[in-house]
């Protein structure tokens, strides 16, 4: 049976510490439940002393029920020459009304010294009578060691002494922390086997990335002796992040052999990962290991070939193992298996004639800038159309902009658009911030009230290219368009050397795609 190792994650907390992140306490309790589901073993909602916000997470998921997780607060020791059972940072962990905290403490001489301002005899005293005072309040202790690593390397003893103090005071856990992100793997695993000889308590690692090494050094802290491991979904985190978990996670079970989540639910990494960007409202990057939208994308025709034969020969993983998808691009750079798979995928059957065709097609369209490898709506409409599959289901008559400048006012925009939907004419116009988001307005009033669909999705970024920097205003751009409704996201594409029309293009495109996923669930099984 594999060994059990213990999750604890700190999106809510340190996650959330990350540039542009800002989670609301309903925020918070979505990511808490759908962590819970997931499977991890501690998640820690907050520090409830600094933050009033973190307070009312705790007090509202007492009214919940929690049925993997335990919630964890999160503190600091007491303060230099005061009393722990009087500290309002450790009274504010009890009245949080959990049964686990998490305090961080100081492990490096030059904190305690020049940070704290105290000796090193009180920061010893700090720790055990912290740790001591919540232990006695009935509550498992996690004793995060911050700068773990670094102190360790300035001075030893002193570090070893830290964890001593806690585990002496009753930790249930002692955490080492590359606080400052600066080890190398091979440091980690040293100073973690040299621990484990000094120290009974059960250990964990807490790792940063400023070295672009969290995920690694996490790997090399288990297997020198770490049973719990501490990171974020999707790495999120101050400065450069935190370890992602939704690296550590396929890495320790698939490729390590342990176990971290109850069975089965590694499958449904992919889905969580992109649940929690979208509360956080953060775009994931595509090329994000396991679980990106491009971790599993196949472009060069050899590539594609070859994974059709045999998955293994482009893949290290299958991407279902954790929820994630194999997607074949079609480009200027692909071959005769990209467009048979892509046209499989879609239920399309093809000629000899119509994929010579269609491959000549989407080269030229690419020499003209179409940039279909990020844009598979766009591309999905364009096979369909091109082979007399699809018919638009509204004709655009017109689309009008006007944008007024005035000395000393904002500018405002105007769209007006004439459409034919079946035997009606609709004629309507609507203003927004610009021009592009004039014409996102207008278009659904236009089409909302015949086709309510449209009114569930919305834009959620929206990316220009200049494709010939020579030719500066004149220049031809492209326009890439994400849209997402409930069920999932899609990307369309326009170019033009007018940034209006190219914007349209995709806008337009964005919206018959809402309503050709519509009519394919409308399908009978």
């Amino acid at each position: 049976m594999a060994e059990k190792l213990y999750i604890y994650d700190t999106t809510l907390r340190d996650g959330s510490q990350g540039e542009g992140i800002s989670l609301s306490v309903e925020d918070k309790i979505k990511i808490a439940a759908c962590l819970d589901r997931l499977g991890v073993d501690y998640i820690e909602g907050g520090w409830p002393w600094a933050n009033p916000k973190d307070m009312e997470f705790f007090r509202r998921a007492r009214e919940m029920t929690w049925r993997q997780a335990k919630l964890t607060a999160f503190g600091r020791t007491r303060k230099p020459g005061g009393r722990a059972d009087s500290d309002p940072n450790l009274l504010a962990i009890k009245e949080a009304g959990v049964k686990t905290a998490a305090l961080f403490g100081k492990s490096w001489d030059l904190h305690v010294t020049a940070a704290l301002e105290t000796t090193l005899e009180e920061n010893l005293a700090m720790i055990a009578d912290s740790v001591a005072f919540l232990v006695a309040a009935g509550m498992e202790v996690i004793y995060d060691a911050e700068h773990f690593f670094d102190g360790f390397k300035a001075n030893p003893d002193y570090a070893l002494a830290t964890l001593k103090a806690a585990a002496a005071a009753g930790a249930g856990w002692v955490v080492l922390c590359d606080t400052n992100g600066g080890c190398l793997p091979d440091e980690v695993a040293a100073i973690v086997t040299r621990v484990r000889q000094e120290i009974q308590v059960p250990l964990g690692i807490h790792a940063h990335n400023d070295g672009d090494l969290a995920v690694a050094n996490t790997l090399a802290a288990v297997k020198a002796g770490c049973r719990q491991v501490q990171g974020t979904v999707n790495g999120f985190g101050e400065r450069c992040g935190n370890a992602n978990l939704c690296s550590v996670l396929p890495n320790l079970e698939l490729k390590m052999g342990y176990q971290c989540l109850p069975a089965g639910q590694l499958s449904h990494l992919t889905e969580v990962s992109r649940y929690v960007s979208e509360i956080a409202n953060v775009v994931p990057p595509g090329n994000q290991p396991f679980v990106g939208y491009s971790a599993f994308a196949h472009k060069g025709g050899i590539h594609v070939s070859a994974v059709l034969k045999a998955s293994q020969t482009y893949e290290h993983i299958s991407p279902h193992l954790v929820g994630n998808e194999r997607r074949i691009l079609v480009s200027d750079q692909a071959g005769a298996s990209n467009l048979r798979c892509k046209a499989e995928e879609l239920g399309v059957e093809l000629s000899k004639e119509k994929e010579q065709a269609l491959i000549n097609g989407i080269k030229e369209m690419e020499r003209r800038g179409y940039q279909f490898e990020g844009a598979d709506a766009s591309l999905e409409l364009f096979l369909r159309k091109t082979l007399g599959e699809y018919r638009r289901p509204f004709e655009v008559e017109y689309v009008k902009t006007l944008v007024e400048k005035r000395p000393g006012r904002e500018a405002t925009s105007e769209a007006i658009v004439k459409l034919k939907v079946g035997e009606q004419v609709v004629h309507t116009a609507a203003e927004g911030n610009g021009p592009v988001n004039a014409m996102d307005n207008a278009l659904r009033k236009a089409l909302e009230e015949v086709f309510p669909v449209i009114g569930r999705m919305r834009l959620t970024d929206y990316k220009v290219r200049v494709l010939d920097e020579k030719d500066a205003t004149s220049a031809r751009v492209r326009v890439l368009i994400e849209s997402r409704d409930g069920s999932g996201s899609w990307n369309t594409v326009g170019v033009s050397t007018n940034i209006i029309e190219a914007s349209w293009e995709a806008l337009l495109d964005s919206m018959e795609y809402a309503l050709l996923k519509q009519s394919r669930n409308l399908k009978p099984n």
